[in-house]
């Protein structure tokens, strides 16, 4: 299997891999995408993900604090300091796939993940992968 795919436009896609990195336009830090349990489908050595790993906490980690009043605790602390926005710890909020999967790349039944897959936090922060972890 390929580690690399055809350009799309000006940007290279890649298969997304455990330890990928990821950020979220609400958070102030990276996260690093998780594999609890490989689907047995490896590229360099390293477990590759499908759109299906999307579980907060188990495959996507908390960015750092988040910066959004949709998040409750954001809105209650913001209120609580005279509508000074104050971050709170982020707590990601994911329940659909990842989407932008390769559909015609499988891993154990779904999509493979890559580089150019998004998802949403419920919180309005728009989840996409910074780095692909193959490295």
């Amino acid at each position: 299997m390929s580690e690399e795919m055809q350009t799309k436009g000006d940007e290279q896609r890649s298969y997304v891999v455990a330890g990928a990195t990821l950020s979220c336009s609400q958070g102030d830090q990276t996260s690093i995408l998780k594999m609890p349990v490989s689907h047995g489908v490896y590229v360099k050595n390293k477990a590759q993900m499908n759109t299906m790993d999307f579980k907060p906490n188990v495959n996507i980690q908390p960015f750092g604090l988040c910066q959004t009043l949709a998040n409750p605790t954001v809105a209650a602390a913001t209120t609580a300091n005279n509508g000074v926005l104050t971050p709170m710890p982020c707590t990601p909020v994911v329940t659909m796939p990842w989407i932008n999967g390769k559909d015609d790349q499988l891993v154990e039944n779904f999509a493979a993940l890559i580089n150019q897959s998004i998802n949403m936090c419920l919180y309005c922060g728009t989840i996409k992968v910074e780095d692909d972890g193959q490295e």
